[in-house]
């Protein structure tokens, strides 16, 4: 750093920096403002179609709580149309529960597959594939609902995961294994009450 004898030097070594500079700081500051403004638009932006997306969600759930799968073109109308995913995840869940009540359950399992590759939140992809593993059970897809089951790490889903390989073990003839999966499933923090008479019934 040059070392100015006078307060004038000092003057004149600014004014002459601010003749090579002063655009560019000019420029960088109308940049830094406008990057701040923009961000502050992003973010309402953001909360504003968040707040929509919900208002749309909680009249699109009204709709199928009173007409159930009378509902489901315009439960799909906002799956489709809503910019906010996670509220279009969620309806397609609900959505495909009705459709597993109606037995329409190719159409239930496309609704999962479709949520299961646009939802973001840890805490929801294991139950997808839970439920996508039990209608590939029941549509007789046996292989495919294990593999399905493979994709569940949360130790929170253990006793429910073994549940099901079992029933599927059983379901393929293999009660053994549907033995050795069940009894897997009781030691579990989250298992099933009906558990033991799958046991007792496996045992007779």
């Amino acid at each position: 750093m040059e070392l100015y004898d006078t307060e004038e030097q000092q003057v004149e070594a600014i004014k002459d920096w601010w003749k090579e500079n002063g655009k560019a700081v000019i420029i960088g500051a109308v940049v830094g403002l406008g990057g701040l403004f923009g961000w502050r638009y992003y973010q309402d932006s953001v909360v504003q179609a968040s707040e929509a997306a919900s208002q749309s969600y909680t009249t699109v759930m009204n709709a199928l709580q009173v007409k159930g799968a009378d509902a489901q073109a315009d439960i799909q109308a906002f799956i489709d149309s809503n910019e906010v995913k996670e509220y279009s995840v969620l309806a397609a869940l609900q959505l495909a529960k009705v459709q597993v009540d109606a037995k329409d359950l190719a159409a239930a399992l496309e609704q999962l597959k479709w949520a299961q590759s646009n939802t973001k939140d840890a805490a929801l992809s294991p139950l997808i594939s839970y439920r996508i593993a039990r209608i590939e059970a029941e549509m007789g897809n046996l292989d495919a609902a294990n593999s399905e089951l493979s994709k569940v790490t949360d130790s929170a889903w253990t006793g429910r995961i073994a549940e099901l390989r079992g029933d599927i073990a059983l379901r393929q003839g293999n009660k053994e294994a549907a033995y050795t999966a069940y009894t897997e499933a009781q030691q579990a923090a989250d298992a099933s009450p009906t558990l033991q008479m799958k046991l007792d019934d496996l045992a007779k």
